[in-house]
Parts: C-alpha cells; sequence; structure tokens
C-alpha cells in the first residue's frame, strides 16, 4: 500500500495527478528557456530553440524535438497577442516515482508560461547596483538546466541588500557571470567578460552584446577578470533577454566611474535596439 499527502490531505497513491511525480520536481531534471519578443515580432526564436535543442541533448532528454516546441511557442505567443512578451517554458523528463534511474520510455511533460514584460526603462536609464556572492552552481552551467537554487539563494541575497543583481565569483577568486544574467567590464576602448566555458550560460543575449560592441568599436575580449579588476573598470554591464543591457553603477558598494551610466552604456544600447526593430 501506497499513500501520499499534498498538504493537509492524505490520497492513494494511484489516484494522484502524474504532475505531482514530475522529475522536475523531484530531481531539477529538466531544461528551460527564456525568450521575448519586441512590439510584436519574436527576438532570436532560432537562437533560443537551438540553445534548448542543446540543453535537451546534453541531459539525454528524449520523446520531443524541437519542430514540436517551435509550434508551441508560435502558437502560444500569436494566441496571446501581448507585444512584448517574456515566454518562458520547460520540459522535464516525464513523471514517474522517484527514484534517481529513468526509463527511456516516459514521455517528457512540457510547460510554457507567456507574460507582459516589465517595462526596464528605469534600470537602463539609471543603472543598478550589484553585489557578489559566492558561486555555488554545478560544473554544467553552459545546460540551461531547472537545477537553479544556487541563482535563487544569490539572487534573493542580492535583493536583500538593495541590488538588483548577484555576480557570482568562483573559487579562484574570478568573476563568472550574474545570477540571472551576462557580465561586462569596460575599460578603455575595450569590453571585457568571461568565455564560454563550461562553468558559463551561452546567453543569446551575451552574443548580441557582444556583436554590438564590435559595431560601436570596442575591442572584445574574452577573459575571466576579478573583482578588483571589476571595481577599476570604467563601466560595468549586465546583460539578460528580459532586461536587455543594464549599466552597474555601484559594485558591493563601490561607486562605478562617476556613479552615472558610461557612454558605452547608452551607445550599447542604442545599438542593440537596431537588432530588435
Amino acid at each position: 500500500m501506497q499513500i501520499v499527502m499534498i498538504q493537509d490531505k492524505i490520497i492513494p497513491a494511484e489516484q494522484v495527478d502524474p504532475v505531482h511525480y514530475d522529475r522536475g520536481i523531484f530531481f531539477g531534471d529538466g531544461v528551460y528557456e527564456v525568450m521575448r519578443s519586441y512590439n510584436g515580432k519574436l527576438f532570436a526564436l532560432e537562437e533560443h530553440l537551438e540553445r534548448f535543442a542543446n540543453s535537451l541533448s546534453a541531459v539525454a532528454i528524449s520523446g520531443i524535438d524541437i519542430v514540436q516546441i517551435r509550434a508551441r511557442v508560435l502558437k502560444a505567443f500569436e494566441t496571446a497577442g501581448i507585444a512584448n512578451a517574456k515566454i518562458y517554458f520547460h520540459v522535464t523528463r516525464g513523471s514517474a516515482p522517484r527514484d534517481r534511474g529513468w526509463d527511456d520510455s516516459l514521455e517528457p511533460n512540457f510547460f510554457l508560461n507567456l507574460s507582459e514584460i516589465t517595462d526596464n526603462t528605469a534600470n537602463r536609464n539609471n543603472g543598478i547596483s550589484v553585489s557578489t556572492h559566492p558561486d555555488w552552481r554545478w560544473k554544467r552551467c553552459d545546460i540551461k538546466a531547472l537545477n537553479l537554487l544556487a541563482n535563487v539563494l544569490a539572487a534573493n541575497d542580492a535583493a536583500r541588500k538593495g541590488c538588483g543583481e548577484a555576480i557570482l565569483v568562483d573559487e579562484a577568486g574570478l568573476i563568472t557571470e550574474g545570477a540571472g544574467s551576462a557580465f561586462f567590464a569596460i575599460r578603455g576602448k575595450i569590453l571585457q567578460t568571461a568565455p564560454l566555458t563550461a562553468n558559463i550560460l551561452p546567453s543569446i543575449t551575451r552574443e548580441f552584446t557582444l556583436k554590438a560592441a564590435r559595431n560601436v568599436g570596442l575591442e572584445v575580449d574574452e577573459k575571466s577578470l576579478t573583482v578588483e579588476q571589476a571595481t577599476g573598470a570604467d563601466e560595468l554591464l549586465i546583460a539578460s533577454t528580459t532586461q536587455d543591457i543594464v549599466p552597474v553603477v555601484k559594485f558591493d558598494e563601490k561607486v562605478i566611474g562617476d556613479g552615472e551610466p558610461g557612454k558605452y552604456a547608452r551607445l550599447l544600447n542604442r545599438e542593440f535596439s537596431t537588432f530588435t526593430a
């Protein structure tokens, strides 16, 4: 005999909705993606789908393909009719009694949420404060997996300090990225960011930020930097799907530059907007 308790209610195991046996709940056994639209047009759809396909392959989830995913995303976007939308979706390995091993015949579970994106103009215009936090994440951050507890704890720590983002620092004292963003420093005419390795998410917005940097005359240096190097930079930036490019005006309570968004933050945002038009 097996029983299940959900909140205060006891239910025979055979009557429980399979959603409660989702391996995403038990193990974070799934991958996700976030994309957005600008003025009724999905941005970088194929780039996001390619990254999602890579994540599915990396964790050996089968039984669903990108053709299905693309069709579902487009159907949801067309149905919602939201011009500036955030589209989150994930696929888990499926639902089954809790066991670390899995049966290859499991049917994957798909979930999508689409909502109007929050206006981020104030942060882009005024900049944000950030704080550092130890990088406690697993060693395959290049996979966009559902295991985000370390990111959540870091982001919550930053929020409690009145900061808009947590900047993660590894055991060697090197900055990896933000809890939910790519991180950049500008020194002179050089834009520096950590190289894409197993501990860095291949951010789509990062890719377009680097393209924008080259277009405005910046040299790109994909090299990790220390906290000390970051605090001494002329400008600091974060970038993510839902925020675009945001200047950082305070880093661990230290004012960056003159405490105002720098000229390259403005130039990069202007150039980035040409990609989304």
